[in-house]
């Protein structure tokens, strides 16, 4: 009877996990091109059709979480797919994305007067299964209105990513994790003038059932690189 129930648990935390976007690994696990970074999540599978939620506290974070996010949007739409951003200030300048291996023309920008509409059209994007991922600023979002969130991409399973630049009222979300991206000084290669190449601070704040870890990456050769050793911390099993 005990292994029978450790059983049944088993097959339930599975079937969580995959409504998640956490994938099983079959053979060799998908890879987002991370690296070591997807180990803090279960399966060492970054997930997708999920949504993860990034803090700014200042406006080089956004900048940095732009970046990052970018690079995240080059592999999810290797596939084919556009990506939708939305917000109402928008500050990302459309041409520097193919640093990150993206063309502009398949970003498509969405930019509403107001908050509420951020959110609207953010849920009604995340529902259209022909898009690679949804992104959208927002000040602030609610546990009810991040729950939407998620409930609109469990059917389309596209990826959201919600960047929130107001961190005075932060709530807790349904979001599958919490990124924290903050820029790092460049180093020049070799005798090399000009700027090198991006580097930031990872800080996945909370990841549902993974473990939470700093991280730092340079974006080269048109990927993701680790620059230090990772530093886990222990296990966390709610998301915030």
């Amino acid at each position: 009877m005990p292994d029978t129930k450790k059983q049944i648990i088993s097959q339930l935390q599975e079937q969580i996990l995959l409504l998640q976007g956490f994938k099983t690994p079959i053979g060799s696990a998908e890879s987002i091109g991370l690296g070591e970074i997807e180990a803090a999540f279960p399966n060492g599978v970054f997930p997708v059709g999920t949504i993860h939620e990034f803090l700014s506290e200042e406006v080089e974070h956004a900048a940095a979480s732009g970046g990052f996010i970018a690079g995240l949007l080059a592999i999810l739409m290797q596939n084919g797919g556009a990506c939708l951003w939305i917000g109402t200030d928008r500050k990302l300048f459309p041409p520097a994305l193919k640093a990150f291996g993206v063309e502009p023309d398949r970003i498509i920008f969405i930019d509403v007067k107001r908050e509420r509409d951020v959110l609207w059209a953010m849920e009604e994007a995340l529902k259209c299964e022909g898009l690679a991922a949804v992104v959208g600023e927002l000040r602030e979002i609610t546990f009810a209105q991040s729950r939407r969130l998620q409930l609109a991409v469990e059917q389309s399973k596209v990826t959201g990513f919600v960047l929130r630049n107001d961190l005075r009222k932060l709530t807790s979300t349904t979001c599958v994790a919490r990124w924290k991206i903050s820029p790092l000084p460049s180093e020049l290669e070799g005798d090399m003038p000009g700027v090198g190449f991006p580097r930031w601070n990872v800080e996945l704040l909370k990841v549902r059932n993974g473990s939470p870890g700093v991280f730092q990456l340079v974006w080269s050769a048109g990927g993701f690189v680790l620059i230090n050793k990772p530093i886990l911390q222990t296990q966390s099993r709610k998301a915030g």
